[in-house]
């Protein structure tokens, strides 16, 4: 199996509102690297982070219908599974693209937990493509950061959770965008992630930046920041990689 771990995969953006598509993220090399690992007429399932939001689910299925042919990726057939059709998961060895979508961490890795995915997964010789939230439940455990008001003073949220094993490494991702965020009146970073990461290894990546996984381990392209123990320090810059 081989695995891209991004923090933004692209293929969409809003206008009023409303998500168009758009050609997948180019910045330091993602779409070659996709492309250099996608198979001819791929049979691509998508799997969702909320199983029972229809709209949002069909609305990104709906552009990634016509941001793959845009990107020069073919598909033969391309399919999103939630809690309409959730047994699709159950015959994933027929795809050869599993597409992990982003959203709510907490949402989503329950949902692969009830689908029984990790399992599914286990012998898995296909492409696994993910983004935000689908890279981090890629983990195990997982690092499911609070997110939404209320979870970072929630003395019962989880925030270390078991998720899918593709990987150790734990994502952060969108860090351009997050790391001044204010949520529940705490610095996201400061006082919330810096906490967290006392004895954790946190990467923290850009959009545009992403972890190649493969038989030789695991290659992290693109600007990236290691949160470990309360300190931020970068270890990888655009156009540059290094090995995890």
């Amino acid at each position: 199996m081989n695995a891209v771990l991004t923090s933004s995969l692209g293929g969409a953006f809003r206008v009023d509102g409303k998500r168009v598509p758009s050609v997948l993220i180019e910045k330091n090399g993602l779409l070659d690297k996709v492309k250099s690992l996608w198979p001819e007429k791929a049979s691509v399932l998508m799997i969702c982070a909320s199983p029972s939001n229809y709209e949002k689910n069909d609305a990104v299925l709906e552009c990634f219908r016509q941001s793959l042919p845009m990107s020069g990726l073919d598909y033969s057939c391309l399919d999103m599974c939630d809690d309409r059709n959730e047994e699709t998961a159950a015959q994933i060895n027929s795809r050869n693209v599993i597409i992990l979508t982003g959203g709510h961490v907490p949402a989503q890795n329950a949902f692969f937990r009830k689908i029984r995915l990790k399992e599914s997964l286990k012998d898995y010789q296909g492409l696994v493509l993910a983004w935000s939230a689908g890279s981090m439940n890629c983990a195990d455990p997982v690092y499911a950061g609070p997110e939404l008001p209320g979870e970072a003073i929630d003395p019962s949220y989880e925030r270390w959770i078991s998720g899918l094993g593709l990987t150790k490494t734990n994502i952060f991702p969108h860090f351009q965008m997050l790391r001044e965020e204010i949520l529940d009146g705490l610095r996201l970073i400061e006082d919330i992630t810096f906490p967290d990461s006392m004895n954790h290894e946190i990467i923290a990546m850009n959009d545009g930046s992403y972890i190649v996984i493969d038989d030789t381990g695991e290659t992290l392209y693109g600007e990236a920041y290691r949160i470990k123990d309360g300190i931020l320090k970068q270890i990888c810059c655009d156009d540059s990689f290094i090995r995890l």
